[in-house]
């Protein structure tokens, strides 16, 4: 790929997270940023902060949003929730990967563009945190389930930490996507992320798209943030 391509794939494959109080904040982000960002992250900050319908405003302004809930309930509250997620406009949800939530989703979004990803462990985890809450398996081992059983029922990808994104690459095959979370620029904080990597690193590892919030939203300068991201990003896809 020449730069022109390595820079347009680099677009396509950062979400910047709309980690905020206020839908006015996440506005001035969006401003901000303009052309430099095609998709945005909401999550529960946002969403229970009443920004849930800027999930319609950023598909109408031909952005993408990966709308980041972790649904797990009952599979017939999962399944309203993917359909209410669908008339949003969402182009991407997360699911809590337990089987039968997994296999609720994906027959309600049947038909649909709507990408399903499987949450496999929360990036915040490790093997001590797992034991904690009563799992006898690894991360690693946790994680090859989890993706295992999400490439079995049809879901559209999983979300994973960048360490375990090439054996989980191999596991799935190179269709489905993998978001990867906690995306550090070298030399900045990880803050409450155990499993982190920089831009760069994460994609040769296989990760398709990568979630970033504080190093880009958190910024004395958030455009310029942003853009010395797509240009690791580019010039890890060169």
């Amino acid at each position: 790929m020449n730069a022109v391509t390595n820079r347009a794939a680099a677009r396509d494959r950062l979400i910047v997270g709309l980690d905020v109080p206020t839908w006015a904040e996440a506005e001035t982000i969006v401003d901000t940023l303009g052309d430099e960002v095609l998709w945005y992250k909401i999550g529960y900050q946002l969403a229970y902060a009443g920004g849930l319908p800027l999930v319609s405003e950023l598909a109408r302004a031909g952005k993408h949003v990966f709308l980041d809930l972790k649904l797990l309930d009952i599979s017939n509250t999962v399944a309203k929730g993917v359909e209410s997620a669908q008339a949003l406009g969402a182009s991407m949800l997360t699911i809590h990967a337990y089987p039968h939530a997994m296999k609720a989703a994906v027959a309600a979004a049947s038909g649909s563009p709507l990408t399903l990803l499987g949450v496999t462990v929360l990036t915040s985890l490790d093997d001590a945190d797992l034991k904690d809450a009563g799992y006898g398996l690894t991360v690693p081992e946790l994680v090859a389930r989890r993706a295992q059983q999400a490439r079995d029922i049809g879901m559209g990808g999983i979300v994973s930490a960048a360490s375990e994104a090439g054996p989980m690459r191999e596991l799935i095959g190179p269709d489905m996507a993998i978001v990867t979370p906690g995306i550090r620029p070298a030399g900045a904080a990880a803050g409450d992320q155990k499993r982190v990597a920089t831009p760069g690193d994460a994609l040769r590892a296989g990760a398709s798209h990568l979630v970033v919030a504080r190093p880009i939203v958190a910024a004395s300068d958030p455009r310029q943030a942003a853009i010395a991201i797509l240009d690791e990003m580019a010039a890890a896809l060169g």
